[in-house]
């Protein structure tokens, strides 16, 4: 089933993104012309999302003020000047606007270019709540443009992710998409964390899967990353 509501993360700092960040959000950016947060947005409404809740913190009246105006999907703020809760804390918090029912996670900051099929309707399709508590998008770490790394997770035979151990290198990044279920979020930390807690443990109790993307991946974090995604963003048009 197609989840109505979504989250998306545009409340970090975007450190690396400097010159842009002193006056630019990261979400901001443009990458072709487009913010990387609108990237985003339009993907999930024409997947049908009705609701993206947006969290805020770092330039977030800037931030607003360019979201004011879009109609699909309907955006709902949720505001964390007073405080920076982190991804888990962040979505904890917008927990009561997003329903009881499954919904769409989204970093503002992550860009691909989708395959035949639309990887929102992919996770759709895949998501079983029954066996669930998180799918999340992955792209392979070979062919990502702008990714050096070293890789997040290995994804066993069934779907199910392990993660990446201390000097290991494994074939997936995490893409910064997901599909999560209210579940997760049972008996979560308070005050600020990071979503990776709630993945290690859903993975500890093999609820934690994993979609190869159908398409190219790009991490945009740095302003050279910027040049390298609108290179990618040209030669697929």
């Amino acid at each position: 089933m197609m989840p109505k509501s979504a989250i998306v993360l545009a409340a970090g700092l975007g450190t690396r993104m400097r010159p842009y960040n002193g006056h630019v959000p990261k979400p901001l950016v443009a990458v072709g012309g487009k913010s990387l947060i609108d990237y985003g947005l339009d993907r999930l409404a024409e997947s049908g999302v009705e609701r993206a809740v947006v969290n805020v913190h770092h330039l977030a009246d800037a931030l607003e003020r360019h979201l004011a105006p879009r109609q699909r999907p309907r955006i709902v703020i949720s505001d964390e000047r007073a405080e920076l809760l982190g991804t888990g804390g962040g979505i904890a918090k917008a927990l009561p606007q997003l329903g009881d029912a499954p919904f769409f996670l989204v970093n503002s900051d992550t860009l691909w270019l989708d395959g035949v099929k639309p990887n929102f309707v992919r996770l759709a399709e895949a998501f079983d709540p029954a066996t669930m508590d998180a799918l999340l998008l992955l792209a392979p770490t070979t062919g990502s443009i702008g990714y050096t790394g070293r890789g997040d997770y290995m994804m066993l035979p069934d779907g199910r992710l392990r993660r990446r151990a201390e000097r290991e290198v494994v074939p997936f990044i995490y893409a910064g998409a997901a599909i999560l279920s209210p579940a997760l979020f049972a008996d979560a930390p308070t005050g600020a964390f990071a979503l990776t807690r709630l993945f290690d443990r859903a993975g500890e109790s093999g609820r934690l899967f994993g979609l190869r993307m159908d398409g190219v991946w790009m991490h945009v974090g740095t302003p050279d990353a910027v040049a390298a995604a609108e290179a990618a963003l040209t030669a697929a048009h």
